[in-house]
């Protein structure tokens, strides 16, 4: 089977991402990225009855077995300036990040 992430969709890829990486470490995650889509591809192949519901777990869950889902309630921190003061830098409360530079494909 040859690899379905080639150099070039590879490096694509990377340039949508705006990674920056060695050579090595380029052919590293490729290499990377085609065995886990090859893991992939084998667990395709593993014939499966059509009964057999999909889960993404081994346990299935029931109506009576999932738990109540709690409400999303927001819960402010005391002391947001004790978080705020751990980043490597801040300004007026808040934590400053550098600037991701966008380019034009």
């Amino acid at each position: 089977m040859t690899d379905a992430i080639t150099p070039e969709i590879f490096d694509h890829l990377v340039q949508l991402a705006a990674l920056q990486l060695t050579q090595e470490e380029a052919e590293y995650l490729r290499q990377q990225l085609n065995n886990q889509l090859k893991a992939i591809h084998e667990l395709e192949a593993i014939p499966i009855e059509g009964d057999i519901p999909t889960t993404s777990h081994g346990v299935p869950f029931t109506k009576e077995t999932i738990p109540p889902i709690r409400p999303d309630e927001p819960l402010p921190y005391k002391y947001p300036e004790e978080i705020v003061a751990q980043a490597p830098e801040n300004e007026e409360g808040y934590i400053v990040v550098p600037d991701i530079m966008h380019t034009d494909i």
